[in-house]
C-alpha cells in the first residue's frame, strides 16, 4: 500500500508540558484509522500533527506531495452567514470562483442531506446539523485523507448515528477508490464499525497500533499493551 504519511520519532511540546513522545507512524492510502486513549492522552495533537497546524517539536513528518487533506473538529465553527456561503468559501479562498463555489456547495450539502437548508443562517442550526456543515465544508475540497477529531462527541444518539453514516460513507470513497481516514474516538463502538486499524495512546506515547480484529480480541492486545487492554474494558484508572 502507497504511504500518504510518515511520521518518525515526532515529539511535541507546549512548555514544560510533552503532547506527543517518539511517535513512529506509516499512514496508508485506503486506511481507516482510529486513535484511541482517555483525555490529554494526544490524540487531537496527533491530528494537528497530521494536518500541518502543530509543527512537531522533534522528529520529522513526511507527506506525499500535492496530498489533499481535510480536518472536521468535535465543535465546527460556522461563520455568521448561510449554510450555502459557510460551505463556499473555503473553495472560493483556495481561488475557485464564487459562482462556482456556490453550486459546489449545494451539491456538498446534497451529499450530507442539508440542501433544504441552504439558506439558513449556519449558526442557528442543531449540533448535529452543523456537524454535517462542517462533513459538507470537507467533502467538496476533494481530500484523499480526512481527520476528524471525536466528530460525534457533543451529539445526541440520532445526530451520531447520522455522521457515523456519513463517515463510513465517505470511507468508501468516489467510483470504487476508498478514502483514508483518521478520527479520534472515544466511542469503542464506533471503532469497531468504523476502523480497519486503531492506535492506542498514553500520555503522547503510541503503545499499541494494531488491526481492529487484533486490538478487540483480549490476548492478542494484552500482549503488545496491558494498558490499552484495560482501557478497552474500562479498567484504567
Amino acid at each position: 500500500m502507497r504511504s500518504l504519511l510518515s511520521l518518525r520519532n515526532v515529539g511535541l511540546r507546549f512548555g514544560a508540558v510533552s503532547a506527543l513522545e517518539r511517535v513512529d507512524l506509516d499512514l496508508h492510502a485506503g486506511e481507516r484509522l482510529a486513535l484511541v486513549g482517555s483525555n490529554g492522552s494526544g490524540k487531537s495533537s496527533l491530528l494537528r500533527v497530521l494536518h500541518g497546524l502543530l509543527a512537531p517539536t522533534t522528529g520529522s513528518l513526511r507527506a506525499e506531495p500535492g496530498l489533499r487533506q481535510a480536518m472536521v473538529f468535535q465543535r465546527p465553527f460556522m461563520l455568521r452567514m448561510s449554510v450555502q456561503n459557510n460551505v463556499a468559501l473555503g473553495l472560493w479562498l483556495s481561488g475557485t470562483g464564487w459562482r462556482a463555489a456556490r453550486e459546489a456547495a449545494l451539491h456538498g450539502l446534497d451529499r450530507v442531506g442539508l440542501r433544504e437548508l441552504a439558506a439558513r443562517s449556519a449558526r442557528g442550526l442543531s449540533g448535529g446539523q452543523q456537524q454535517r456543515v462542517a462533513l459538507a465544508r470537507a467533502w467538496v475540497r476533494s481530500p484523499a485523507l480526512w481527520l476528524l477529531d471525536e466528530p460525534t462527541a457533543s451529539l445526541d444518539p440520532h445526530a451520531k448515528r447520522e455522521i457515523e453514516s456519513l463517515m463510513a460513507t465517505f470511507a468508501e470513497g468516489e467510483q470504487g477508490r476508498p478514502m483514508t481516514m483518521v478520527f479520534a474516538s472515544h466511542n469503542l463502538g464506533q471503532v469497531k464499525r468504523l476502523a480497519s486499524r486503531v492506535i492506542y495512546l498514553e500520555h503522547g506515547r503510541v503503545l499499541a497500533d494494531l488491526p481492529v480484529a487484533d486490538f478487540f480480541h483480549p490476548q492478542r492486545l494484552k500482549s503488545v499493551s496491558g494498558a490499552a487492554d484495560l482501557f478497552v474494558k474500562g479498567e484504567l484508572a
